[in-house]
């Protein structure tokens, strides 16, 4: 006859392994289902006031909340993606027909060097320009091709595509529907006191929202002031630089100025002097402060984790899971930061 403890012992190993295998079913659309939760979590305060608008029709609002957020969201997303891919196609093409050569603006930089940097370079073993030259046009032509390549597959897996934003969509709606119950179950289910549970769960939305809604505002302001600015002095691909740039904001106090700052330095260089300063003071006073006052009041205030701990969190998480990393890296930052309060805390109470 089975003791209890054995049978507790097996439940549980069956438990872990079932947890696992439903995991590993879900991870073909890992990015589906990932997204469908954030989003979830993001509209779920306007889904609760459209709750109470509609007199408790739960099917209504979870379905205007959907609707919402395709207009908000995802319809203004899709859109600037296509944009994007069909303008990293031209300037691949351009690259390509030798329209574009970044050899040639490396040879004018080189070129317009004082001789004591050239021999700082000498010295440094940068002597052979010809094939820094090859390995930066090889770089940008690999990068505009990842991109063109990316447009392509996008159209031949059209129907995979199409899959995982229904299953995104599908999801968002039950989530918005039955999100309550699911995690009040959770919560039931965690073995921790009510105290820790609320303040977990609390932590973990709060650092979701905020960096959502606060990364995303920040690089979307970024990348826009730095298209724009791009296209008016002229420079070629202004929309490409501006996601570039946009991108590049997820990752906090660098960001957008491994961008402009290499433009403006070769502005200098190569004599076009009132652009280099124009761009350098845009990019300090403008998207600087956007970082510098925006970022710690959308993100740090609400999540209240130290600068540090976030960038080294979102560089982490970009590093191992792409994209989705600048939401999930901070996210396990926060927990484990609330996770080890909670212990502290526990292990400095008094004892009765």
């Amino acid at each position: 006859m089975n003791s209890p403890e054995l049978q507790k012992k097996t439940f549980l190993l069956m438990l872990i392994v079932v947890s696992l295998a439903f995991g590993w079913i879900l991870l073909p659309f890992y990015g589906a289902v990932f997204w469908g939760s954030i989003l979830a979590i993001i509209f779920m305060p306007l889904y609760r006031r459209l709750l109470a608008g509609l007199h408790q029709r739960q099917n209504l609002a979870a379905f205007t909340t959907l609707l919402l957020c395709l207009i908000m969201v995802i319809l203004p997303v899709t859109l600037m993606t296509i944009s994007l891919l069909q303008e990293g196609v031209v300037v691949y093409q351009r690259i390509r027909s030798g329209e574009l050569n970044f050899g040639a603006y490396f040879s004018q930089i080189m070129s317009a060097l004082p001789p004591w940097m050239v021999n700082l370079l000498e010295r440094s073993g940068l002597t052979n320009i010809s094939e820094l030259q090859e390995m930066l046009s090889t770089g940008v032509l690999q990068g505009s091709q990842f991109l063109a390549m990316h447009a392509l597959s996008i159209g031949q897996n059209t129907f995979e595509f199409v899959i995982s934003f229904g299953i995104m969509l599908y999801l968002l709606f039950f989530l918005l529907r039955d999100g309550a119950a699911l995690s009040a179950k959770i919560k039931q289910a965690m073995p921790l006191s009510m105290e820790h549970k609320r303040h977990l769960f609390s932590k973990f939305t709060t650092v979701i929202r905020a960096t959502v809604k606060g990364n995303v505002a920040v690089a979307a302001i970024q990348g826009a002031l730095g298209g724009v600015m791009f296209s008016f002095l002229g420079i070629q691909g202004a929309l490409l630089w501006g996601f570039v740039m946009a991108f590049l904001s997820l990752i906090p106090a660098v960001g957008a100025g491994l961008i402009w700052v290499p433009v403006a330095i070769y502005f200098l260089l190569t004599g076009a002097i009132w652009q280099g300063v124009v761009l350098i003071a845009f990019g300090v006073f403008v998207i600087g402060l956007v970082d510098n006052l925006l970022r710690p009041v959308l993100v740090g205030r609400d999540t209240k984790i130290p600068d540090y701990v976030i960038l080294i969190s979102t560089l982490g998480g970009l590093v191992l899971f792409g994209l989705n990393g600048f939401v999930i890296g901070p996210v396990i930052a926060a927990l484990f930061i609330a996770s080890w309060d909670l212990f502290s805390s526990t292990k400095e109470a008094p004892s009765d």
